[in-house]
């Protein structure tokens, strides 16, 4: 069956990935974004360069119907755009713009299906002290308490979408998004998120070199690789499931252990100096129970597949830039 599909954000990381994959499958697909992906030709059948936090130039955007919609346009990065707080009204008011100009958008056109990246970071802080035990369960988001301004953003329009839904019988699909990562996404520039920065700066270190790491180290999270996030999205999305999933790996290790497993992956012998820098929550992981038992699908490779994969991508970038 060929789709008519609008991916929203589709010059981003995750986007550009999306596109690629649903054109791949023989849709008809169009996407929207402030810019083109700094990395690789659109695949989308139609490219519209727009900013979304324009009613009009959102209206213009949505001039057909479309059988879903993928939004994944936010203002977002690395936790050293998200979490030093320089950043937190501009994310809060540009991403809520685009969401409400989306889901005005998708009403006024009668849009079939609507899939929302939201993010693990609605989760609340109280759990997520414990480094070895986070609880990131989908039934604990409430009562809410997010650890950030980005995180209650998310959490706003995760109910803005669902009140869509059941006031005006719209197919909303939310996702909750745990750290992905994998080619063709910041690695340099402030807003690159852990697996990249890490993986730079690796790439560009020499045999017995030090390394800078933010915090102890000992902070724990789990990371998704990219073909795995857009295999449980498009689940998600033709689903019949209609509250928030996680979308994520439940493969936990500490910073300290995934800068040992890049440099395992790069050959190199490296030390650790730790520095103050933001470092959010001490503890985040996918909780996969209701994906697995909703979808009868959780993700499944292995943490380090992903990061060789993403490590010689970055390492091919660094060394193609000039020093």
């Amino acid at each position: 069956m060929t789709r008519k599909i609008l991916v929203l954000g589709a010059g981003g990381f995750i986007g550009a990935h999306l596109v690629r994959r649903l054109a791949n499958e023989g849709n008809e697909v169009h996407g929207a974004d402030l810019k083109r992906s700094e990395f690789s030709a659109s695949a989308a059948y139609r490219f519209m360069i727009a900013d979304l936090r324009d009613p009009l130039a959102c209206a213009e955007v949505f001039d057909r119907g479309y059988d879903e919609v993928y939004q994944l346009a936010a203002d977002m990065g690395g936790a050293g755009y998200i979490f030093t707080g320089e950043n937190d009204a501009q994310i809060m008011r540009n991403s809520a713009a685009i969401n409400l100009n989306v889901v005005a958008a998708c009403e006024r056109t009668r849009a079939g299906r609507l899939f929302y990246s939201s993010s693990a970071c609605i989760y609340p802080a109280r759990n997520q002290v414990d480094p070895d035990h986070p609880d990131c369960s989908e039934d604990s988001a409430y009562p809410a308490a997010p650890d950030s301004e980005y995180g209650w953003e998310k959490l706003f329009s995760e109910r803005l979408y669902l009140a869509q839904a059941r006031n005006h019988g719209m197919l909303a699909r939310i996702a909750r998004f745990h750290n992905v990562f994998g080619p063709e996404g910041a690695w340099r520039g402030g807003r690159e998120k852990a697996p990249a920065a890490i993986c730079r700066k690796v790439a560009e270190a020499r045999d017995g070199d030090e390394i800078e790491v933010w915090g102890d180290g000992e902070q724990t999270r789990s990371f998704l690789y990219v073909d795995e996030c857009l295999e449980g999205s498009i689940r998600l999305a033709r689903s019949d499931v209609t509250s928030p999933v996680n979308v994520g790996s439940d493969e936990m290790v500490s910073i300290n252990q995934l800068v040992d497993m890049v440099a395992a992956i790069a050959g190199k012998r490296l030390s650790k100096r730790h520095i103050s820098g933001p470092t959010g929550v001490r503890g985040r992981s996918s909780d996969n129970r209701f994906i697995e038992h909703s979808l009868g699908w959780r993700p499944s490779m292995p943490l380090r597949a992903g990061l060789e994969k993403t490590y010689g991508w970055i390492e091919s970038q660094a060394h193609a830039v000039p020093a």
